[in-house]
């Protein structure tokens, strides 16, 4: 799997690319899971590349948000593709997260 990685300022911006399945899905939890859990976490995640994902990817996400949550702040994410938010929306999920089209946003939303 390939994760591309931007940092903006303070912010940490994650791109995978392609379907977040099994392996790829579970590589991508450990990374969120140790990206979130930081001192200072500031995460956005770009889902523009990825074509769908998997209940492990969800947890991930769903874990991420809550970690963040906890210190008082918001997973972001940006250019999510079309069927990923109907993912996130059939599941219930869409609510835990803010979403944006840019990445400066998204930036500009943790100040």
């Amino acid at each position: 799997m390939k994760i591309e990685r931007q940092e903006i300022g303070t912010v940490e911006i994650l791109s995978p690319q392609g379907a977040l399945a099994e392996d790829d899905a579970e590589e991508f939890a450990a990374l969120l899971e140790k990206r979130s859990g930081g001192a200072n976490p500031r995460v956005a995640i770009s889902l523009q590349g990825v074509s769908w994902m998997d209940s492990t990817a969800l947890n991930g996400l769903v874990a991420a948000a809550d970690e963040m949550a906890a210190r008082g702040t918001r997973l972001k994410l940006v250019a999510v593709s079309p069927t990923c938010r109907e993912v996130l929306e059939l599941t219930g999920l869409s609510q835990r997260f803010q979403f944006f089209e840019d990445p400066q946003d998204a930036v500009r939303s943790f100040l």
